[in-house]
Parts: structure tokens; C-alpha cells; sequence
């Protein structure tokens, strides 16, 4: 009877953190595709250098929204990328198109493609 108990729990168990799992994964798409395709302008700047906010070289896409501006951080190689040379010292006008998603109460722009003006 203890043994057939067991089994039952453990089963009950195994069943729950395979769904909870599941759950996870589908959370984890759904937030994948409310990530929406925008095409915006504004100045491409560097985190490291000009904005002094990271350890390594990243850009940030710096968007005029009514009286604010909003930072659009682009999810890219850094330092790397071929156009990095020309928003590292400089904020350089850029139009950038790109899946616009949110992390850690962060604007950042996936799949960046850039266009320096």
C-alpha cells in the first residue's frame, strides 16, 4: 500500500514539473513573437564610450519620442560590427530596422539592421 503511494506521488510529481516546463517554453515563444518588426531613426551612439554604461563596446539607438528620449539597445556584436567605428567616439544619425522586443525593463532591438546617414 506504501509503495503504491509512492508511485502515485512520484508520477503526480514527474507530471507537474513536465508541465510547468511546457509552460516555460510556450511563455518564452509567446514573448518571441509580441516582439514586433520597426524601422526607427535617431542617433546611434556607443554604450561604452559616449554613454558609460558598459564594460565592452555595444550600441544604443537614441529615439526622440515627443519631449523624451527613449534608448533602443541593439542586440549585435559591439565592437565588431563594421559601423561600430563611426558611433564610438561620435553619435552618428542612423536609421535601424529591427524586432523591437522588451528586456529587463529595457527597450532592445533584435536582429538589428543598420543604415548610417
Amino acid at each position: 500500500m506504501l509503495r503504491a503511494a509512492l508511485a502515485i506521488a512520484l508520477g503526480f510529481a514527474v507530471v507537474t514539473l513536465a508541465g510547468t516546463n511546457f509552460d516555460a517554453n510556450a511563455q518564452d515563444k509567446k514573448e518571441e513573437k509580441k516582439a514586433e518588426a520597426k524601422k526607427l531613426e535617431g542617433k546611434l551612439t556607443c554604450t561604452k564610450c559616449a554613454l558609460s554604461e558598459t564594460d565592452k563596446c555595444g550600441h544604443a539607438l537614441l529615439v526622440k519620442e515627443g519631449d523624451k528620449t527613449v534608448k533602443y539597445y541593439l542586440n549585435d556584436k559591439g565592437g565588431a560590427e563594421k559601423y561600430h567605428g563611426k558611433c564610438c567616439k561620435a553619435d552618428v544619425d542612423a536609421t535601424v530596422t529591427g524586432k523591437v522586443a522588451e528586456k529587463d525593463k529595457k527597450k532592445v532591438i533584435n536582429e538589428p539592421k543598420v543604415e548610417i546617414k
